[in-house]
């Protein structure tokens, strides 16, 4: 259970300028350009701070992120907000206790809540469950570079809506060129001007869709960061080791390369 937040999504979680990194049957995915992607990527602090507004002021009337602690937020490579923002955010929320039988405002401990409807599914993983890029197949660096493309597929469904809508067994579906199909149960969530960002970014449908798809590329991925320090790290160890093995090895076997085998 939540408070009210504004309005909701319905069903599901779309196309502007920019290539298509995958068409036909399984839609068109956008590729948008975001702050993590690459090796050496990192979050954009501000973008995921605009991103949880989205979500908190759209989405979560319906959508959850159950699997995401509310203190998290106060994260670096995350949100990073301040220790006192984090327990006035978390205590939008309300949680059942069941000390209590009854429920209480969340406190940063507790987690997001879960979807407000039973046809709204979870957040959490999102990002990471729909890819928009085909793979990991051959060497993978098409993933390296550019990530699995959740972000983009996310952005791309949110902006792909065309206007166009039919009705199938009593269900009103939505044209939508990034949902596989065509046709979508969830009515558009995002117009201009859906929020109104306090740093003053202009709030546009595409920038809305990238903006909360960054900050659920967060919520599927909050150690990205730190993974992606790990591994340089080790590569750069493994590549040192390899240069100072190649260096002992051909000082170990010069004396014996030098002499000559009678």
């Amino acid at each position: 259970m939540i408070k009210k937040l504004t309005i909701g999504l319905v069903t599901a979680l779309a196309v502007t300028a920019g290539p298509v990194l995958a068409a036909g049957k399984a839609g068109e995915v956008i590729d948008y350009e975001f702050a993590h992607e690459g090796p050496f990527g990192a979050y954009d602090q501000n973008q995921l701070q605009r991103g949880l507004q989205v979500y908190t002021e759209v989405c979560a009337a319906c959508h959850g992120l159950r699997y995401v602690p509310l203190r998290t937020l106060g994260d670096e490579g995350g949100p990073n907000l301040p220790e006192d923002q984090v327990r006035a955010y978390a205590a939008n929320f309300e949680v059942f206790d069941p000390e209590l039988d009854d429920f209480r405002p969340a406190t940063p401990t507790d987690h997001f809540p879960k979807s407000g409807l039973s046809n709204a599914p979870d957040l959490s993983l999102m990002a990471k469950a729909r890819a928009g890029f085909s793979g990991p197949y051959g060497l993978g660096l098409n993933q390296l570079f550019k990530g699995m493309g959740g972000a983009e597929y996310i952005a791309s469904l949110l902006t792909g809506y065309t206007g166009d809508e039919k009705e199938e067994a009593g269900t009103t579906l939505y044209k939508n060129t990034a949902f596989p199909g065509g046709y979508i149960s969830m009515a558009q969530p995002l117009y201009d001007d859906s929020v109104e960002y306090a740093d003053g970014t202009p709030a546009t449908v595409e920038q809305m869709s990238k903006d909360v798809s960054a900050f659920l590329m967060w919520t599927a991925e909050p150690k990205m960061m730190a993974r992606k320090q790990a591994g340089f790290v080790g590569v750069l160890f493994l590549t040192v080791l390899s240069v100072l093995l190649y260096l002992t090895n051909k000082r170990l076997w010069a004396p014996v390369k030098g002499k000559r085998v009678a």
